[in-house]
């Protein structure tokens, strides 16, 4: 904390903090020197005071009062430069207890105790009056005046009834002697103000002869900020009003010493005194902005201090010297970004920053490589100012290279800059329905699909561990059968994004292909709210059509046109693990879906008036169970269903042309196909699938064949 003294011009006073003490300081060149305040040689009643510097000084508080209707802790006057009243204590250290006042007439050199109590203090008549109000939470009815700036004071009443004063305001305008007290005589009484008038005390204005010389000065030394001040102060002795202030009365500049001068930047002084560089400047640094043949101030170590008005004397020898700008070859070169970072966003500007220590730089030919193709070349530093701005389309890492060349020699540097672009929506893939022990791929959908480098978190099955890869797919596969859990967490620079998706482990289940009448494809929007909720309706249907438990059908419309969907038969167990269907179960149900199929009992209304059937398309076995004897007719029925298709196909191929009639889907899905589906119920969720990851039917043949189930 600091307070600038009015009235003289580089004049402060500071408190500082030395070993765990609060100290106050005083400087009258603008800080280039401080010393402790002198504390006064008496008390208030005249004993010595022992205190003896450094170990003992004046300390003041410093704070200035926010409250215009209240004078601050410490105060001056620019129309009476050398009068400083403030409050403070006398020790090794400013506190807060045995707070008294005290008054410097010769701006701080020396100073006198006036009272022992905390008091404001107003200046009136330009500082030739002096008024003291007790701080007090007590009702007063006396003020005290001082003429003689401090030295004596007097005691006068100025109201009837005591007063709990709030707060002193002096009136504005040169040869006022008008002060207006605010306050309240009880607690619950109205404001009250007190003016309070002055002028009659005196008798008549000062003349000439009323006023003496007085020469502002640092312990004896005169030359203040490189001037010698004279002032006019009225002689303690005569009681006159001085009215409009007379100012200084004389201005001498000063010869410079090094006194007048502080270190410059980059320099400290030492304990000899002199200004020396500081370990992390380099004065050589000066000369890197400028050209051979152009010229730069080379600083001797120091400067003038600002305000002071010296002339002659050293001023010549401590100015800052022109040089000529040295011949340099570029070192020191360095590219980064404006805000310090390694990354950027695709598609946003990058502002690139060159820097070089030491070098030519006017005549110096820059050339950036910005890594993706594109190069500029600039022919020095100044037009570089603002920095590069680039903008980058692609997301990766870029080798940012700088050259610099002039004719005395070269420096290149190098920044690898990461580009990145925000991830904003992440899709796991799986299949529905997976078989027990058997491999299942995972694969994390990005979109956008290219956002730089990612790390993939995969929680699976009952594993409390997670999977850390760089891929965004993964294999495993489950050991039991029931509904498992699959949670991706995909880390983007700052943002984690995840998805989870629930597969059914199952180690048989049917799985069969519907498909549509043509007017559901004119309501299809192919967005994943509307097939979950068409995937209900149709599951709801099915079981109407054929009354088999819900808990054994799982649908799934596909994603693309034209509208398909997946029908998958489970064998639900209870939640004891008894009664669990068997392959011969889950062949009858399959048998009774596809024959409600075929008979077009299976319809539901999409909208009044629009009716939508289903239709078996395909069905297959997952897994292929082998065939036994018991079961000859149904091999004998898959054996001959797979002769005919395969007789089709020859056919096709043979003579080139379709045959009328027949419309089959004979290929059989594979695990991959499986893959590309989650599973779901009738309370989950569905993945939005691309329709280019979806198997379509590999051949179409007109002739409609009834479909036949594959396998047990």
């Amino acid at each position: 904390m600091y307070f600038s003294v009015a009235g003289i011009k580089g004049m402060f006073l500071a408190n500082k903090k030395i070993d765990n003490q609060v100290k106050t300081f005083i400087t009258y060149n603008k800080g280039r020197d401080w010393r402790l305040l002198q504390a006064p040689d008496t008390d208030l009643r005249g004993d010595p005071v022992h205190c003896l510097l450094p170990y003992c000084s004046l300390h003041l508080h410093l704070k200035v009062s926010e409250n215009p209707y209240t004078s601050g802790i410490i105060a001056s006057k620019d129309t009476a430069p050398s009068i400083i009243v403030a409050s403070g204590n006398i020790g090794s250290e400013l506190s807060d207890s045995d707070i008294s006042m005290f008054v410097s007439s010769d701006a701080g050199n020396t100073w006198r105790q006036i009272f022992e109590e905390e008091h404001s203090v107003l200046y009136l008549d330009q500082g030739g009056v002096l008024v003291a109000m007790k701080h007090t939470s007590l009702p007063i009815r006396h003020l005290w005046l001082s003429f003689d700036e401090g030295r004596s004071w007097s005691k006068y009443s100025f109201t009837s009834i005591p007063l709990f004063v709030d707060g002193v305001l002096g009136e504005p305008g040169e040869e006022t002697l008008i002060m207006t007290v605010f306050g309240h005589f009880s607690h619950r009484s109205e404001w009250q103000l007190v003016k309070v008038d002055y002028k009659s005390i005196f008798d008549r204005r000062c003349a000439e002869e009323d006023y003496r010389p007085w020469q502002l000065h640092s312990q004896g030394e005169a030359c203040i900020m490189g001037a010698k001040r004279i002032y006019k102060k009225r002689k303690s002795e005569r009681k006159c009003m001085q009215g409009k202030y007379a100012g200084a009365m004389e201005s001498e500049p000063c010869v410079c010493t090094e006194a007048d001068f502080d270190c410059d930047y980059g320099y400290e002084r030492h304990s000899n005194g002199q200004c020396l560089p500081a370990f992390w400047f380099n004065p050589s640094s000066l000369s890197k902005d400028c050209s051979l043949g152009q010229s730069y101030l080379n600083s001797t170590g120091y400067r003038k201090v600002v305000s002071n008005n010296c002339t002659d004397g050293v001023r010549e020898q401590y100015t800052a010297k022109p040089q000529k700008c040295p011949g340099k070859a570029p070192r020191g070169l360095r590219i980064v970004t404006a805000d310090g970072k390694l990354t950027a966003e695709q598609g946003h500007n990058v502002t690139l920053m060159v820097q070089l220590e030491e070098g030519d730089v006017q005549r110096t030919l820059i050339q950036v490589d910005f890594g993706d193709g594109i190069a500029v070349s600039y022919v020095n530093l100044s037009s570089m100012e603002d920095g590069i701005k680039h903008v980058y389309q692609n997301v990766g890492i870029f080798r940012v290279t700088v050259q610099v060349d002039n004719s005395l020699g070269s420096d290149s540097a190098v920044l690898y800059l990461h580009v990145t672009c925000p991830l904003e929506h992440v899709h796991l893939s799986l299949p529905f329905v997976t078989t027990k022990n058997k491999e299942v791929n995972a694969t994390a959908v990005l979109w956008p699909s290219q956002v730089g480098t990612l790390t993939y978190v995969w929680w699976y099955g009952n594993n409390t561990e997670p999977l850390i890869t760089l891929e965004g797919s993964i294999s495993f596969k489950f050991t039991s059968e029931g509904m498992n859990t699959i949670t991706v967490q995909v880390s983007a620079g700052n943002a984690i994004l995840q998805d989870t998706k629930t597969i059914a482990v199952y180690e048989e289940f049917r799985s069969l292909r519907l498909s549509f009448s043509p007017n559901l494809d004119d309501y299809n929007p192919d967005i994943p709210e509307w097939r979950r909720d068409i995937s209900r309706v149709i599951k709801k249907s099915l079981v109407e059509a054929t009354g088999v438990p819900a808990q054994h059908i799982l649908v799934a419309v596909l994603p693309g046109l034209p509208t398909a969907a997946e029908l998958f038969v489970l064998p639900y167990q209870d939640p004891t693990g008894e009664n669990k269907r068997s392959a011969d179960d889950l062949e009858q149900i399959s048998e009774l879906l596809i024959q409600k199929l075929n008979q077009n009992s299976v319809h539901f209304e999409l909208k009044p008036g629009v009716q939508v059937f289903v239709h078996a398309a395909h069905l297959t076995a997952a897994p292929l169970v082998d065939l036994t004897p018991a079961h000859s007719g149904s091999a004998m029925l898959m054996l001959l269903s797979v002769v005919f298709v395969g007789l089709a196909v020859f056919v096709i191929y043979k003579f080139k042309r379709k045959i009328p009639g027949i419309n089959v889907y004979a290929q059989m899905q594979n695990e991959k196909e499986q893959e590309m589906i989650s599973p779901v119920s009738h309370s989950e969720s569905r993945p939005n699938i691309p329709q280019t990851e979806l198997r379509r039917p590999g051949q179409l043949i007109d002739e409609k064949v009834e479909s036949q189930l594959i396998g047990k």
